[in-house]
């Protein structure tokens, strides 16, 4: 049973998410809440799988919760999906900063939607590294004015390629094909990085990417 947590301050929303949500027979709602205080007080009580997180609301934004509860070593099995539109540019880098799994907009469709929640509850990132890496190219800016390279020391060369493709938004299999790999064995570099960079998921691995300059916008 994968346990779903929904922060936002709009009933109706958070109503029609709930609806939807529980439709299904092995997705369950723990709580709802409709403040950022409220949103970081439920999470750390219920310790859900998959938080779904509006950035606007009272008494602590999105952005604000989520950095709370990332920043909560107990919490490292929840995994928080920001919900917004991609006109929040200015919200963006934050966010992924902050340590939010993915980004999903208002009106996804149903079926994409409750997909979503399940890649996320599995520790996957939410967003494809293409859509990725365009929010980040978006607001690269944000991310860091010069490129850390120390970073970069903790990987090897190969890791360093793969963390680059990574950046540019391929997927394992395409790495593979790149690289001349098995996807499987690109999957193992890929886990291998995160490990030794400390990245929670995939759209970390992005960040990093344009962090260390492995990656710059445009590519």
């Amino acid at each position: 049973m994968i346990r779903v947590a929904i922060a936002d301050d709009q009933q109706l929303i958070r109503a029609g998410f709930r609806s939807l949500l529980e439709a299904e027979p092995d997705l369950e709602i723990v709580g709802e809440a409709g403040t950022g205080s409220e949103a970081v007080a439920l999470v750390t009580a219920t310790k859900p799988d998959v938080v779904l997180m509006d950035i606007r609301m009272p008494d602590g934004d999105g952005l604000w919760a989520t950095e709370q509860l990332v920043a909560n070593p107990d919490l490292a099995g929840t995994h928080i999906v920001i919900v917004t539109t991609f006109e929040l540019d200015e919200y963006v880098a934050r966010a992924i900063r902050a340590g939010a799994s993915g980004f999903l907009v208002k009106d996804t469709e149903p079926s994409e939607f409750i997909r979503a929640v399940h890649v996320v509850a599995a520790g996957d990132a939410l967003l494809s590294p293409g859509v990725t890496k365009r929010l980040l190219e978006r607001v690269s800016g944000q991310l860091r004015d010069a490129p850390d390279v120390s970073q970069l020391q903790l990987i090897t060369e190969r890791e360093r390629e793969v963390l680059a493709l990574v950046g540019q938004g391929l997927t394992n299999e395409e790495i593979g094909r790149e690289l001349f790999l098995s996807p499987l064995t690109a999957k193992t570099h890929v886990s291998r990085i995160m490990s030794k960079l400390g990245a929670r998921d995939r759209v970390q691995l992005v960040v990093l990417a344009y962090e260390t300059g492995l990656v710059r916008p445009g590519e």
